[in-house]
């Protein structure tokens, strides 16, 4: 899959291009590309920004570098998306969708007031938004879009089933994690996940997810219950038993 990403501040991204992601870049299973709007400005000194019509605060995007941009990259009538806190929020569901693309994703990342109304109408832009808050550009919103849409991606994590078993996907929130020293500072690893009993580990981690989503997440837990039509004797037990 192809990720392009049309910023004015490119070197934010170091971030995302490291570890997982970098490594699935390396084997191909994902591109990233990122473009300078700043580069495809005709404007002197490669301004890409101009005062609103109308007045008000700030400064709005100019609608002629971002046009250039995407024209280069030849992506007309493929999936656009703005990042902007007036789009849809992102969720699991606009996850999987985007993930399930693949062929060529571009994201335009915003900055200062926002971009001329002209681009997301003519390229006929998704917005999405990662929260109910403002930050001060789209830049952030998009690695978290990247990473959360990457890791989705088969062969991009080592583990095909992980991501699927993982917070959120599963329906439930993930279950408390482990490791050596099996004692520390006088806190013990709960002795079922060393007895090597598979049923009874499960079962465990199964419990956790619940109490835990239950307590933290009641909205997904009360869908969890609606939708659980699949589990075992012994899952419905424990479910039973929570549900008390």
């Amino acid at each position: 899959m192809k990720i392009n990403v049309l910023t004015l501040f490119p070197e934010m991204f170091s971030a995302v291009t490291g570890s997982i992601l970098g490594k699935a870049a390396e084997k191909g299973i994902l591109e990233l590309n990122f473009i300078n709007i700043r580069d495809f400005s005709r404007e002197k000194r490669d301004k890409a920004d101009e005062y609103p019509f109308g007045g008000g605060p700030g400064m709005v995007m100019l609608a002629d570098p971002i046009f250039n941009a995407l024209e280069s990259l030849g992506v007309e009538g493929k999936k656009i998306l703005y990042m902007s806190p007036r789009g849809r929020i992102l969720n699991e569901e606009k996850i999987k969708e985007l993930a399930e693309l693949n062929d060529e994703l571009t994201i335009l990342c915003g900055h200062y007031e926002g971009v001329d109304q002209r681009v997301l109408d003519y390229w006929n832009m998704e917005e999405v938004s990662i929260g109910d808050y403002v930050l001060t550009g789209g830049e952030l919103p998009a690695m978290v879009l990247i990473d959360a849409v990457a890791r989705l991606i088969p062969g991009v994590l080592a583990g095909e089933e992980s991501a699927m078993e993982e917070s959120i996907y599963s329906g439930l929130l993930e279950y408390p994690q482990y490791t050596k020293p099996r004692s520390y500072r006088g806190m013990d690893v709960p002795e079922v996940l060393l007895n090597g009993n598979h049923k009874l580990i499960h079962l465990w981690k199964f419990e956790q997810s619940l109490k835990l989503t239950k307590e933290v997440r009641p909205d997904l837990f009360e869908e969890f219950v609606k939708s659980c039509d699949d589990l075992s004797k012994d899952e419905q037990k424990v479910l039973e038993k929570i549900m008390k």
